[in-house]
């Protein structure tokens, strides 16, 4: 009870109008903890906070349909459309432009086809899509594609035949997948196909801007009493992770994390943060109350017409084929908004990333009742559903051996390593308002690491001296220590982080007289000139300027590095150390 009242004293203090509430609201299901949690939901309900609860593990393995009902019929809002079969269970609603589907545990293939009909009725109405339910298909300790496909029974179908349409489905149509079950947070993008053939999107003359092929999966992280550690590692096969977080009372800070993760939907626009705060709350006696000290672990804000792309740390052996999705540096192509405006990332390394153990696992078989009846089906199965097989044209970056048969203990190894985590960059365009003269530009994702390194139970390690586990890189070696830039901050609060430097390139249409106007940086207090006019550099772009900035007026140290590129008319680029919103503005 006392992390719930911090977290939702926090977000009704942040207009909060929505509260998914992502099931396990019970330990034991029984009467007095379903009484317990609702006496915290109801206060804010009664604020006019709208909940809309999903059935965890622990309410279906004890509460059953019956309790969950009693206690939660008169949460779950009177409009929503449930599915037939599973209703009070299953269920969705619509508030603007956003459908918000809440499904219960283990319940998302089963949905499937329901979900599949929802999502084609409604794209026309809504610009949104929130799947929330308990667990996922890919998880960070457990995922329906570990239990019941590669760890599965023989025969038993339910998630082996929907998982690939379920990914295609939700990466088709721009789904944000919110999931708890796994108490750590985890923001990782899931592929339609495979990570390693998921190419960052750009635009074509005909079709316009694209997004990647991908869907957004948002863990919430660990409000409760259990913590977590980070089990089998990133499923690289088709999951790229962006942040991370575990805490457990084996970490260096004892205690648990408290996340309140928000979702805003403006429009076309959403903007996401998550908080979390420490906290060594075991029971909900009164001693154990507490102020959470909220802190900024993740972020990102991007509108439905975007180009987005994944970089990847700076620490890829300079031997590593750099096939497919392998990028390090900031360069896309180019990304055109309504009014023909387009940009493009042209310069600067992800030197500065966040560090990850996991822990070893194993599996086995049995012949005759798992899907996999031999090692060798074992094997398989995990390279075909979870990991990427280690080939120099197909590199695995977390280890060229993410599976080893123990042929002796008849037993498959899933060995420690270390993963360092990605950037997802996306350049998104709205159009223009009554201030600017171009659309705006909304660039996101580089400022979310820190070059914090945690092992597989949450304690910290110092990526500047310790180097990963044993296998951890390709070359089959560990992952070598990293020099981090002076800038980088080592914190998991990001509040005051700064991105790698980056630059950004972006040309106006020939019907905008390049004199007339100048680039802008919205601030709080609305749009400001990025640079002074005599400030501005005429000159091309040149990657050495990340490096070496060129010489300017010693009155132009503490503003951005600005260039107008007078060869090619309406073009400008910008040296930024921050994600940014960027436009034209009358000068």
């Amino acid at each position: 009870m006392h992390p719930m009242s911090e977290l939702l004293k926090q977000q009704s203090a942040m207009d909060v109008d929505m509260v998914i509430a992502l099931g396990d609201l019970t330990d034991g299901g029984s009467e007095i903890e379903f009484n317990e949690w609702r006496s915290v939901a109801e206060q804010y309900a009664d604020q006019g906070i709208e909940f809309l609860p999903v059935m965890g593990n622990h309410e279906t393995s004890y509460a059953y349909t019956v309790n969950w009902i009693n206690h939660m019929k008169h949460f779950i809002p009177e409009d929503a459309v449930h599915m037939p079969g599973y209703e009070w269970v299953n269920y969705y609603v619509i508030r603007e432009n956003v459908l918000v589907i809440g499904l219960a545990y283990y319940n998302l293939p089963i949905a499937f086809e329901w979900i599949k009909t929802t999502i084609e009725d409604k794209a026309d109405q809504v610009d949104h899509i929130v799947v929330a339910s308990h667990d996922g298909l890919i998880g960070a300790k457990y995922g329906q594609t570990r239990e019941q496909i590669v760890d599965g029974t023989k025969g038993d179908d339910w998630v082996y035949s929907v998982q690939p349409k379920i990914r295609e489905l939700f990466a088709d149509h721009d789904v944000i997948y919110v999931q708890g079950h796994e108490h750590q947070y985890q923001r990782s993008l899931i592929s339609a196909k495979t990570a390693l053939t998921t190419y960052p999107s750009s635009a074509t003359p005909s079709g316009g801007n694209y997004r990647m092929d991908v869907y957004t999966q948002i863990m919430a992280g660990n409000a409760s009493y259990k913590g977590y550690e980070f089990r089998y590692g990133e499923r690289d096969l088709v999951q790229m992770i962006v942040s991370q977080k575990n805490q457990t009372d084996q970490s260096s800070d004892p205690g648990y994390d408290v996340n309140s993760s928000i979702l805003t939907f403006n429009g076309t626009r959403v903007d996401y943060v998550s908080y979390f705060a420490n906290h060594n709350a075991h029971s909900n006696d009164a001693s154990e109350s507490f102020d959470a000290d909220w802190k900024l672990l993740d972020k990102f804000s991007r509108s439905t017409n975007r180009c987005e792309s994944v970089f990847y740390a700076n620490s890829i052996l300079p031997d590593t084929r750099p096939v497919m999705v392998l990028q390090p540096e900031y360069v896309t192509n180019e990304c055109y908004a309504t009014d023909g405006t387009f940009a493009r990332l042209a310069g600067g390394f992800n030197n500065t990333f966040n560090r990850t153990d996991s822990r070893t696992r194993d599996m086995s078989y049995t012949p005759g009742f798992t899907r996999a009846e031999t090692m060798n089906d074992l094997v398989r199965l995990a390279y075909q559903w979870l990991f990427q097989y280690h080939e120099n044209w197909t590199p695995n970056l977390n280890g060229p051996n993410r599976v080893i048969p123990d042929y002796d203990a008849d037993e498959m190894i899933f060995p420690e390593t270390t993963m360092d985590l990605k950037e997802h960059v996306t350049l998104s365009w709205l159009p223009a308002s009554e201030q600017t003269v171009s659309d705006i530009l909304i660039i996101s994702g580089l400022q979310n690491q820190t070059g914090i390194y945690q092992d597989d139970y949450g304690v910290e390690k110092d990526i500047t001296t310790s180097t990963g586990l044993a296998g951890s890189q390709t070359d089959g070696g560990a992952k070598s220590a990293v020099i981090l830039p002076a800038y980088a901050t080592q914190e998991w609060d990001i509040r005051n982080a700064p991105a790698d430097p980056y630059a950004v390139e972006i040309t106006l249409p020939e019907n905008i007289n390049a004199a007339d106007v100048q680039l802008a940086i919205k601030t709080d207090n609305g749009w400001a000139a990025l640079a002074e006019e005599a400030c501005i550099l005429n000159a091309s772009w040149n990657s050495d300027f990340i490096e070496n900035e060129p010489s300017r007026d010693s009155a132009c140290a503490d503003q951005a590095l600005v260039g107008y590129d007078q060869q090619f008319g309406n073009r400008w680029w910008a040296v930024l150390k921050q994600d940014a919103e960027l436009a034209f503005i009358q000068k």
